[in-house]
């Protein structure tokens, strides 16, 4: 089923109401598990657009269930509201050249307004469907959000859930189809420290973390088939003053990969790198801050199924085959479970993760386009 007449003239008159949504939410502020503002933003558009049980659970995620029963399956389609950003102010946006520019305005509002104006559409015509349907704005996909909010999905509803998909990325064609899966750790090195020059000689943190860093730079990334794997050294501190001997000193750090078996071996070194360093005596905390699973055992045909449906929505809407990719996102919750998932795009942007990140509002009316016609697939004829 493609996209309807009437469905089109609802996308095109819906298209300012995106880009509204867009300025609205940029302005409220959401670093990841400080989403409040947002979810309770988001849980009044769903009870406006006509959802019947919308809610807001303990993971500040804003639910919309439609067509839900207590035991039927469903079908999960979200975008977060969380930024990358810490700040608990407002953010900055313009509008400049035909263009929005705020800290997260594509990744992820636009793609969340994209699939909000999409929902209202089932919402308002009350579609039946062929499963059940949660509809979400997530929290906490980003950095050391952990993924509260999929996990939260993905508890409450579990093996009820028969396909997954998040809203997501700066592209209108990209379909991820597998997880890129994480561990990350704060690293704390203490030592003796003293005065810099009285106490000569004591054991410096800062000298041993940073020889830590050099060990774990130095490792060779295990291989398995065609998958990717990658390490980093993402923040450092520590210290007290140019006239002390560092007493304490800390990094951030993680490694990715997009297999299990892999991963494993990177914990593997990655212990043996700080137990030699705890060999010498230097007191060493390692504490995991992250953990995204690898893609678990899906039904490769179910898996396939899905992918099919996202790229014959692209095809339709943008003429084109999707390309597919590789990432870390919100469905990798699902897919460490074996539930088929995947993600797909709802706005085109760029420089995401910085403040000069940019949104392209008219990409908006496809992208919503591409959601709808996507979700069009579950509905019952």
């Amino acid at each position: 089923m493609a996209l309807t007449d009437k469905m089109e003239k609802y996308l095109a008159e819906s298209h300012e109401d995106a880009k509204n949504i867009v300025r609205e939410l940029c302005r409220i502020p959401a670093p990841s598990h400080h989403e409040e503002n947002r979810a309770a933003w988001c849980e009044k558009w769903f009870r406006q657009a006509g959802g019947k049980n919308v809610y807001v659970d303990d993971a500040l995620n804003a639910v919309c269930e439609h067509n839900v029963t207590n035991d039927n399956d469903v079908m999960v389609i979200m975008a977060h509201i969380d930024t990358v950003f810490p700040d608990l102010e407002p953010m900055p946006f313009e509008e400049k050249d035909g263009l929005f520019y705020s800290p997260g305005v594509t990744d992820d509002t636009g793609n969340l307004a994209s699939l909000l104006v999409a929902v209202r559409y089932i919402l308002q015509n009350d579609i039946r469907t062929t499963c059940g349907m949660v509809f979400v704005a997530n929290s906490c996909e980003e950095g050391l959000g952990n993924l509260k909010g999929s996990r939260k999905i993905v508890e409450t509803y579990g093996k009820r859930i028969r396909e997954f998909v998040t809203v997501d990325g700066t592209r209108l064609e990209r379909i991820v189809t597998g997880a890129v899966g994480s561990h990350r750790y704060e690293v704390t090195v203490r030592t003796e420290g003293g005065h810099s020059y009285a106490a000569f000689g004591n054991r410096n943190a800062i000298f041993y973390l940073s020889s830590i860093i050099t060990a774990l730079y130095g490792v060779k990334v295990p291989e398995d088939g065609d998958s990717k794997t990658t390490y980093n050294v993402g923040l450092i501190s520590g210290g007290t003053s140019v006239n002390s001997i560092a007493q304490e000193a800390t990094m951030v750090y993680e490694y990715r990969s997009t297999s299990k078996s892999c991963l494993e071996i990177m914990k593997t070194m990655f212990n043996k790198v700080l137990d030699a360093y705890r060999s010498m005596g230097i007191s060493i905390e390692a504490k995991k801050i992250g953990d995204r699973p690898c893609t678990g055992d899906v039904n490769p045909e179910a898996h396939e199924a899905l992918i099919a449906k996202a790229d014959d929505t692209i095809f339709r809407i943008l003429g084109k085959h999707g390309d597919r990719a590789y990432s870390s996102t919100d469905a990798n919750t699902a897919l460490g479970i074996g539930i088929p998932a995947i993600c797909i795009g709802g706005a085109v942007g760029g420089r995401c993760h910085t403040r000069e990140e940019w949104l392209d509002p008219e990409s908006l009316l496809d992208g919503s386009r591409l959601i709808l016609d996507f979700l069009t697939h579950y509905f019952a004829q």
